[in-house]
């Protein structure tokens, strides 16, 4: 009985991990790599072959861990993905849109690319894999206890993170020899949303998330006035204020903040707020259908026939040129995607925006490293968005408080609960926060664990297998594609660099760079030409 983690291990994004048994292999989450190098690793084969796989268990439906699902059924995968029902619903929505998105822009890449004589760039996976991964989608409820093989039993809780979001409990052998929990995201104990995340009390191993193992969360009262004090700061000085937004979870959780500020300052009910985000609209309509599994706040909202998240002047935005037409209403609350600003409307809203001084960016999500969202929290002032540099004029504001993942407090909190010590294996953070929640649980009096990529858990003996590098890490189906997909983009960055060697004043720093650049083409060409080494 072994457990891989090939995702979200030492890292935020990108959750995948294999269990395997004598006979049975399952995986649980297979989500997008989001920020630094995303292009690379989520066109990288997977490390297991997709058919071996018999089933995969979802802890939720966001895209860093259930957005590789459709290229996992397009590469061979043919069993069952088990989830809520919410999830599912979320996933058809969330994958259909995502191909969309790929078409789109492998249409424009290949557009440049014909115009250079490149190869055409086909997309990651397209709505003909969608429709083929929706359907091995199987809901399930909370609680329901499933058998998945004679070894292998699992029962999906209510994690409290978004709508429909589970923790897995993993019974593995004939006898129910080991139990493995996997948290998946949680949510905080105190919530505004959702359900507070259930109780389990016993476990062999537990797989613990670590997103803001190192930090605190503002409390609900704290940074519900901490968000009406910028909107009202931001609406004083007639500008637009841009709020980038997860479309599940945090695009609602905003709605309903902006309803509760109508109330708290009515003067300023008159500043339409723009949805913009189809996705986002869709979205809301699963939200709204099923209130049983919202917070009593919430579920008191809709019992008095109130809908909170209409606030008022609220206008949805279907079109992109509707979304355009944005650009040319100076006073405004713009709603968008992606929440960390690495694609969807927002980015057209930040170019056309960023360089205003009475714009105001409130950042109301995690920011991973890599992405803009992460390099205007950090403070940047040029940023090149959409092939365009842009001074960054407008204030930055973050909000760590709508966080819908539990700060520290909350994880050794829910882990505290354990008493049957556990080893719990600290995952899907940055080195620091895990590193930082794994010392916390050890103060617990736990024994604590934060695998690398690629590592393996022997869940007979406890122990750590350290696995070479070259035994896991994925081998690419097609080197050629993958050869030609670097060479147009190393050909695309050449005639970039060209068209602003003008302007460049630091010739001397970029000299040496070309030079090393140049040596390790030279050699990649001599590697070509030699003969393929022996296989063993």
């Amino acid at each position: 009985m072994n457990l891989k983690f090939l995702g979200a291990a030492g890292e935020v994004t990108g959750s995948n991990y294999l269990l395997e048994t004598e006979n049975s292999r399952i995986l649980v989450d297979c989500g997008l790599h989001q920020g630094r190098d995303e292009e690379a690793q989520n066109r990288d084969e997977f490390p297991y072959n997709p058919g071996s796989v018999d089933a995969v268990l979802l802890t939720h439906a966001h895209m860093d861990h259930s957005g590789l699902l459709p290229l996992l059924a397009k590469r061979g995968f043919k069993g069952r993905i088990w989830a809520t029902t919410a999830t599912v619903e979320f996933c058809e929505v969330l994958w259909r849109d995502s191909a969309h998105l790929m078409e789109e822009e492998a249409e424009w890449k290949t557009r440049k690319n014909a115009r250079k004589g490149l190869p055409p760039v086909e997309p990651l996976y397209d709505l003909e894999d969608v429709e083929r991964a929706i359907s091995l989608l199987q809901p399930l409820s909370y609680d329901e206890m499933i058998r998945l093989s004679p070894e292998v039993q699992v029962r999906f809780r209510d994690a409290g993170h978004i709508l429909g979001s589970a923790m897995i409990e993993v019974w593995l052998g004939p006898l129910r020899d080991v139990k493995v929990v996997f948290s998946g995201d949680l949510g905080p104990m105190r919530t505004v949303m959702e359900k507070t995340p259930s109780v389990i009390e016993d476990a062999d191993f537990v797989v613990i998330e670590s997103t803001y193992g190192d930090r605190l969360h503002r409390s609900n009262e704290e940074t519900r006035a901490e968000f009406q004090s910028i909107l009202e700061q931001a609406l004083n000085e007639k500008g637009k204020v841009l709020i980038p937004t997860f479309v599940v979870d945090r695009a609602q959780r905003v709605l309903y903040e902006l309803d509760l500020l109508q109330r708290a300052l009515p003067s300023k009910n008159g500043v339409p707020i723009f949805f913009d985000s189809p996705m986002g609209v869709k979205a809301t309509d699963i939200y709204r259908g099923h209130p049983e599994l919202l917070s009593q706040e919430l579920q008191g909202r809709f019992r008095k026939g109130e809908d909170p998240f209409s606030p008022r002047n609220l206008r949805h935005v279907a079109t992109v040129d509707d979304s355009r037409a944005i650009n040319q209403i100076g006073h405004a609350v713009v709603l968008a995607g992606s929440g960390m600003c690495t694609g969807g409307r927002i980015v057209h809203h930040l170019k056309h925006n960023l360089w205003q001084e009475n714009c105001h960016v409130v950042l109301v999500g995690y920011q991973a490293r890599g992405t803009l969202g992460r390099r205007l929290v950090e403070g940047e002032k040029v940023l090149r968005i959409a092939g365009e540099e842009v001074t960054v004029q407008a204030k930055v504001h973050t909000v760590n408080g709508f966080s819908a993942h539990g700060d520290r407090k909350d994880l050794l909190a829910w882990a505290g609960h354990f008493d049957s010590a556990p080893v719990f294996l600290v995952t899907h953070g940055e080195p620091t926060s895990s590193e930082a929640l794994a010392q916390g649980l050890r103060e617990l009096g736990y024994q604590a664990v934060v695998p690398h990529k690629g590592e393996e858990m022997d869940l007979k003996r406890s122990e750590r297998l350290y696995v070479p590098a070259q035994e896991w890490a994925p081998v690419r189906a097609d080197r050629r594609e993958e050869v030609l997909s670097l060479l147009g983009d190393i050909a695309s960055l050449t005639v970039s660099l060209r068209e602003g060697l003008e302007e460049e004043e630091n010739l001397q720093e970029l000299l040496p760079l070309l030079e090393s650049s140049r040596t390790l083409l030279k050699t990649v060409g001599r590697l070509r030409k030699a003969p393929e080494p022996a296989r063993r």
